[in-house]
């Protein structure tokens, strides 16, 4: 099996930015861990701050891999372009969130990627990178 997580804008300051909402590990010993705990899956990373550049990765790997795993960050809010790459594409899309959105500022509620999901995993930190790997095993 080969998934992808595709991580947007400021997910590469985890461990750093808001540790009390995001943690205090960085994604790449996260991204280790994750690797040591599923030694039978394929599994690549990529992480972007810039919106083109992540449609980009979307559609180079949603025809080939088993699986995306997206936290489009921000860009979950207010992206039309990633919601439709999303929609494209054959491969299977999980949304995940590390924080509850829901428990945040009201503009964090809508999710452009949501009504082409596969399912969406919210708020429970690092681990729903976890839950979206099981989901697909």
């Amino acid at each position: 099996m080969k998934l992808i997580i595709i991580n947007g804008p400021n997910l590469n300051l985890l461990g750093k930015r808001e540790p009390e909402v995001y943690g205090n590990e960085t994604f790449e010993t996260f991204f280790n861990t994750l690797k040591a705990e599923f030694p039978s899956v394929e599994l690549d990373y990529y992480q972007s701050n810039i919106e083109g550049e992540l449609i980009d990765k979307i559609q180079e790997f949603g025809f080939t891999y088993d699986g995306i795993i997206l936290n489009a960050a921000a860009y979950t809010h207010t992206s039309i372009g990633i919601g439709d790459a999303v929609k494209a594409i054959t491969t299977p899309v999980i949304e995940v969130h590390i924080s509850n959105t829901f428990s945040r500022e009201t503009f964090r509620h809508q999710s452009y990627i949501s009504p082409n999901a596969k399912g969406v995993i919210i708020g429970f930190g690092l681990k729903s990178y976890k839950l979206a790997i099981q989901s697909f095993l």
